[in-house]
C-alpha cells in the first residue's frame, strides 16, 4: 500500500474512515440543500440570510469552547463521538420531515442551524483529537490527511448528488438521506478493537482546567500565531457556501445542479491539497504560508471570472489552497502540543477557525447584497494575504528570518528550528 494511505493498514482506522466517508457525504449534501432552500425557496436570494444561517450554525464553536475542549480532553471519546453523531442525525431527520411536509419556515431552519451548531461545537474537538487514538504518533499526519481526504472527496460527491436529488425530490429528501447517513459512522465506531485505541494522557478534572488551554496557547507564540493566522481565514476566506452560493445565483444565474457542481469542482482541488498532506510526514511553517498566500490570490481571481466555468477552474487552486492551509495548522498544533492538552488546543483552533464564520458570514452576505458577490470574494481575498503577512511578521521577530539579495538572487536565513 502506498505510503500516502498507510493508516489505512491499522483496523481501527480503516474501520472508522469507511464510517466516516459515508456520513461525510450525508453532511455535505445536507450543507447544499440547506444553502439552497434558503435562498431560493424561504427567501428571494437573500445572502444576509444564509450568512445569518452560517453564523448560528458556527457560533457555539467559539461560544462554548472552553466546554468543548474540555470535554475531548476528559471523556470517553469514542462514546462521546456516537452521542453527538446521534444527535446530528436525529436534527437533519426533523429539519427533513418538516421540509417533506411542506412545513419548513426561515426562522426553523436558524433554529436548527444553532441546535446543529451546538451538537457540531462538541463533535468537532473530538473528531480531530480522536484520530490518536486510533494511530502512532509516527503515523498522525498520514491520518489527519488522509481525514481530510475524505471530508473533501465526500464534499466533491455530495453537491452534486444534492445538485441532482434537489431537482429530482425536493430538498428535504437531501436532509432525510444525511439522517440516515450517520448510522454508518455509529456502527463503525461500534465495532472498534478498544484494546487497540491509544488512550492519551487525560486531563484530571480539577477547578480551572477549562482556563488551562487559554494558558497554555499564551505561552506558546509558535500557536498563537497560527490561531490568528486561522482567524484572518476563517472570518472571510473560507465562507466558500456564501462566495460560491451567491457567484453561482447572482452572477451566472444558475441552477441547482450547476450549484452542486461548483461545490464538487472546489472539491476536487480540496481532495487534491489533502492527498498532499498526507504524503508529507512532517509540516515546515513554509507550507502554512504558502498555503495563505495561494488563497489570496485564488479568491482574488475567482472574484474576476468572467464565465462560470472559468470560476470553477479558479476553485480548484482555491480548495488546493485552503486545505494545505487548514491541514498545515491542524497538524502543526497536534503534534507540537502535549497530550494532555490536545483537546483544549484543538478546540480552540476550531473555535477559532470555524467560531470566525460567524463574524464574517453576515458581513460577507452584506457585502454581497449591497456591491455584488464579487466584492465579497474580494475581502475572502485580502484576508488570505493578511494571515500570510502576520506569518512573516512571526518569522521575523521569533525566527530571526532575513531576506537579502546576493549576486542577484534571493536569500533568506532563520533559525533552524522552523526552516522553510
Amino acid at each position: 500500500m502506498s505510503s500516502t494511505f498507510r493508516s489505512l493498514k491499522i483496523h481501527n482506522y480503516r474501520v472508522w474512515a469507511s464510517g466516516a466517508i459515508i456520513s461525510n457525504i450525508g453532511t455535505w449534501m445536507q450543507r447544499t440543500a440547506q444553502d439552497w432552500l434558503v435562498l431560493t425557496q424561504l427567501t428571494h436570494h437573500n445572502a444576509t440570510a444564509l450568512g445569518v444561517v452560517t453564523a448560528l450554525q458556527f457560533g457555539p464553536q467559539l461560544l462554548l469552547l472552553p466546554l468543548t475542549g474540555l470535554a475531548a480532553d476528559t471523556l470517553d471519546r469514542r462514546r462521546l463521538l456516537m452521542a453527538t453523531q446521534m444527535g446530528q442525525g436525529v436534527l437533519a431527520l426533523l429539519l427533513g420531515l418538516l421540509t417533506v411536509l411542506g412545513h419548513v419556515q426561515l426562522w426553523q431552519v436558524y433554529g436548527f442551524a444553532a441546535l446543529l451548531g451546538i451538537v457540531t461545537a462538541f463533535d468537532a474537538p473530538v473528531r480531530q483529537t480522536f484520530v490518536s487514538e486510533l494511530v502512532s504518533e509516527a503515523d498522525l499526519p498520514n491520518a489527519v490527511g488522509l481525514n481530510s481526504t475524505s471530508f473533501n472527496a465526500a464534499r466533491m460527491v455530495g453537491p452534486a448528488v444534492a445538485g441532482v436529488l434537489i431537482g429530482a425530490v425536493g430538498t428535504g429528501w437531501v436532509f432525510l438521506i444525511n439522517a440516515a447517513s450517520f448510522a454508518a459512522v455509529i456502527v463503525s465506531l461500534s465495532r472498534l478493537r478498544l484494546s487497540e485505541l491509544r488512550r492519551d494522557e487525560r486531563a484530571a478534572r480539577k477547578s480551572g482546567n477549562l482556563l488551562e488551554g487559554f494558558a497554555y496557547v499564551r505561552q506558546r507564540p509558535d500557536l498563537r500565531v497560527i490561531l490568528l493566522m486561522l482567524f484572518f481565514v476563517g472570518t472571510f476566506a473560507i465562507n466558500f457556501p456564501i462566495f460560491i452560493s451567491t457567484m453561482s445565483v447572482s452572477v451566472f444565474h444558475a441552477g441547482a445542479g450547476e450549484y452542486g457542481l461548483l461545490n464538487s469542482v472546489m472539491a476536487v482541488g480540496a481532495v487534491a491539497g489533502a492527498l498532499l498532506a498526507a504524503r508529507r510526514d512532517t509540516v515546515p511553517f513554509g507550507v502554512l504560508l504558502s498555503g495563505a498566500a495561494v488563497l489570496g490570490v485564488g479568491l482574488a481571481l475567482a472574484a474576476v471570472m468572467p464565465s462560470i466555468w472559468l470560476f470553477g477552474l479558479t476553485l480548484v487552486v482555491v480548495g488546493i489552497s485552503a486545505q494545505t492551509f487548514m491541514n498545515s495548522s491542524n497538524t502543526i498544533m497536534q503534534l507540537s502540543t502535549e497530550p494532555a492538552m490536545r483537546g483544549r488546543v484543538m478546540a480552540l483552533r476550531l473555535a477559532v477557525a470555524l467560531g470566525a464564520m460567524p463574524i464574517g458570514a453576515p458581513l460577507l452576505g452584506w457585502v454581497a447584497d449591497t456591491f455584488g458577490p464579487r466584492w465579497s470574494m474580494g475581502m475572502g481575498a485580502m484576508s488570505g494575504l493578511a494571515a500570510l503577512l502576520v506569518g512573516v511578521f512571526y518569522l521575523v521577530r521569533y525566527r530571526h528570518l532575513r531576506v537579502w539579495l546576493e549576486a542577484g538572487r534571493l536569500k533568506l536565513n532563520m533559525d533552524r528550528e522552523l526552516s522553510l
